[in-house]
């Protein structure tokens, strides 16, 4: 599934893509918004891969929002106006839909981003795991790690930082739920759409966070509180 986010200040525009994305079947909605400040917001913590941007909009134009983003999803830009369709593309943009937009025309975009994500899923250096350890691309280099060594993994938009045990985190460009399919479910589990955990190396929890060397704090969400609720139920003496 790709995970989008829809903005667009004209309430009817938006909700018109929101239907769009929601009757899609491999796009899934992750959040919607009438301004761009909102969107930059909800990104500081979430991880999204598509955004459907509208570029006329007050105080940032979807344009300058885009620019804006160090490391921005990808995005598809949605206007009234033609002229902006090379500018659109200059930032990287998969595809440029004009207003008003019918659903062949959103879906054809939708399947030229699903083209795009399978290219790239081909293309990602992938991390070759075991019991024991796993390899992973990190800026230049292919690095061996320890997987008893990692105590938690947090997520960063396109980037994961791991986390070790006496050694200093690793960054790589690969995704949340991609690395999760790699880590042995009977150790590692999701507690946060940010955060993984190494469940043997939790020693204290407090208030639905889980504390690592009494200062790193991580929240355990709603979604996932039921199953690591399970967890502990488990392991869990009167």
């Amino acid at each position: 599934m790709i995970r989008c986010i829809a903005i667009d200040d004209e309430p009817l525009a938006l909700k018109q893509i929101v239907i769009y994305i929601t009757q899609t079947p491999h796009l899934e909605l992750e959040g919607q918004f009438e301004s761009a400040l909102q969107a930059i917001e909800y990104l500081q913590s979430h991880e999204v891969d598509l955004m459907f941007v509208d570029i006329n909009m007050p105080e940032l134009t979807g344009m300058e929002f885009v620019k804006s983003l160090s490391h921005p999803p990808k995005v598809i830009f949605t206007t009234a106006y033609s002229e902006y369709a090379l500018e659109g593309f200059q930032v990287n943009a998969l595809d440029y839909l004009l207003k008003p937009i019918g659903y062949p025309a959103f879906l054809k975009s939708a399947e030229k981003a699903r083209d795009w994500f399978e290219s790239r899923e081909q293309k990602t250096t992938r991390v070759e795991a075991n019991s024991e350890f796993l390899f992973i691309k990190s800026e230049y280099k292919i690095i061996r790690i320890n997987i008893s060594d990692i105590t938690y993994v947090e997520g960063m938009r396109e980037y994961v930082r791991i986390h070790m045990v006496g050694q200093n985190p690793v960054m790589s460009l690969i995704g949340m739920s991609k690395l999760e399919e790699f880590l042995p479910t009977d150790k590692f589990m999701r507690v946060h759409r940010s955060y993984i955990v190494n469940l043997e190396k939790i020693t204290t929890i407090e208030r639905n966070r889980i504390i690592f060397d009494g200062k790193v704090y991580i929240p355990i969400s709603e979604n996932y509180k039921e199953k690591f609720q399970e967890f502990l139920n488990k392991n869990f003496l009167p």
